[in-house]
């Protein structure tokens, strides 16, 4: 393992055979230079405190805070949500969140459900010198169950996976070199356009207005990365954004108060999306689609995994929008306009073929204003709009009430585009005090969907619960 502190060029090697590189960052400098300075396969560990940047990913690195709830990324001043969008470069997609009509009432963000765990801090090493201080617009939703979950990308053996990198007992980390004035590096000057590895450019991502950017070229999926306990909060778009990519994981991030999606994937297979917190985020707290801003076939994510979530104040909980094979499971889903939408359209194949499952969807009641293909949404636990072989079971939908009519506790709604929700089974849920019904199909064009064994007080039509 190779440990280095950020601006030294120094480090120490403790093992000749060890090659894991671990860029360490202090509030002040830049982690967008860590890593850039970080080699494939490296980390870049990021100490306690305030970083103002968006930071471009392109390589196969960990990115993680030292502990959750102590390390923030947000928008630079003037640049956050609620900021006029910044030109962006050609073809950089500017989309911006939806509001609600005049004299609606807009509910305040929800707060993380008590008792939600946060991951441990970690804790640099015994011995190590630190660095002086101051050194879119859609919605779609689901996931199944039984899918086969791709590896994580792996550490170098003995490393512990999941938990911040740690610099070996003793091992001293060099301290970064000082500028001339004597003073340790600070951040970066801001990018006006230089390429990062040729596939986007940090400058293109802070302009679009994402926090983190991980991108893949086409045909060389990112296979990789890994984030970690950080917050991402305040971006005038995504907190993360991620395309192209195989077997990504996410995990103890906090996704707060960005102005489209907390953590936005496309093009991705086999992700790990686990142990999360999107709050009051203008879109979807979590959102996995083939494609941002394209139509096409509904993409096979091989497994993706969406799980042990907390997802409160956004517009809709979980977004799975022309996707298939994946999981939406033990998931808490509150406080939202919508808690999980699966949205398919015309184009083959369908989105489908996932599992809803053990999931805790209550009382998503906040009001949002109808946005493109869909009317206002409120009061909607699950929503299925042109979807096929979808299994929702086992989980617990309650609460949730509205006037729109998508309202309901799980709701098969009919496709803008004329899209038949197919063969699709609701079974063994616990719903009530939804409204206008616990149990809602609505699709006239539907077939082959059945309900079995779901306990629950009112369906539309009757006979289902």
């Amino acid at each position: 393992m190779t440990i280095a502190a950020l601006g030294t060029g120094a480090a120490m090697a403790p093992a000749a055979h060890a090659a894991w590189s671990v860029q360490l960052v202090h509030e002040g400098q830049s982690i967008q230079a860590a890593i850039d300075a970080a080699p494939a396969g490296g980390a870049v560990l990021v100490m306690p405190g305030t970083y103002r940047e968006s930071v471009q990913i392109t390589r196969n690195v960990t990115l993680e805070g030292v502990g959750s709830g102590q390390v923030t990324l947000t928008a630079p001043a003037g640049q956050g949500a609620g900021a006029a969008p910044a030109t962006a470069p050609a073809g950089a997609q500017q989309s911006a969140p939806a509001t609600a009509p005049a004299g609606a009432q807009q509910s305040a963000p929800a707060t993380m459900p008590a008792g939600a765990q946060q991951g441990a801090s970690a804790m640099a090493p015994a011995g190590a010198q630190s660095a002086p201080a101051g050194a879119q617009h859609d919605a779609g939703a689901m996931a199944p169950a039984g899918a086969q979950q791709g590896a994580p990308a792996t550490m170098p053996a003995g490393a512990q996976q999941g938990a911040p990198a740690r610099m070996p007992a003793g091992a001293q980390a060099a301290v970064p070199a000082a500028t001339p004035n004597g003073t340790a590096p600070t951040a970066g000057k801001a990018e006006t356009g230089t390429t990062v590895t040729g596939t986007t450019t940090q400058a293109a991502c802070a302009a679009a207005g994402h926090g983190i950017c991980v991108t893949g070229a086409d045909g060389h999926a990112l296979d990789a990365v890994r984030i970690e306990s950080l917050t991402v909060t305040g971006f005038r778009a995504n907190g993360i954004d991620v395309s192209g990519t195989d077997g990504m994981v996410v995990s103890r991030v906090v996704a707060k108060n960005n102005g489209q999606q907390g953590i936005s994937q496309e093009k991705s297979t086999r992700s790990v999306l686990r142990d999360n917190e999107a709050v009051g985020n203008g879109q979807s707290g979590i959102f996995v689609a083939n494609l941002i801003s394209n139509e096409g076939g509904a993409l096979d994510t091989r497994g993706t995994v969406i799980a042990d979530n907390a997802l409160s104040g956004n517009r809709i909980g979980v977004t799975v929008r022309r996707a298939r094979v994946l999981a939406v499971e033990n998931n808490t889903v509150t406080g939202n306009c919508g808690g999980v939408f699966v949205v398919g359209d015309e184009n083959n194949p369908k989105a489908g073929d996932l599992d809803i499952r053990q999931n805790k969807i209550t009382a998503n009641n906040k009001f949002c204003a109808a946005s493109g293909r869909l009317p206002a949404i409120q009061g909607t636990g699950v929503l299925l709009t042109g979807a096929e072989d979808t299994r929702i079971s086992g989980n617990t939908i309650t609460g949730n009430s509205g006037a729109s009519p998508m309202s309901g506790g799980v709701v098969l709604y009919p496709s803008e585009v004329g899209v038949a929700n197919l063969r699709n089974q609701v079974s063994g849920n616990t719903l009530s005090g939804n409204s206008p019904a616990d149990l809602a199909d609505r699709d006239t064009k539907g077939s082959g969907n059945t309900f079995s064994a779901n306990s629950c007080a009112v369906s539309e039509p009757a006979g289902r619960c």
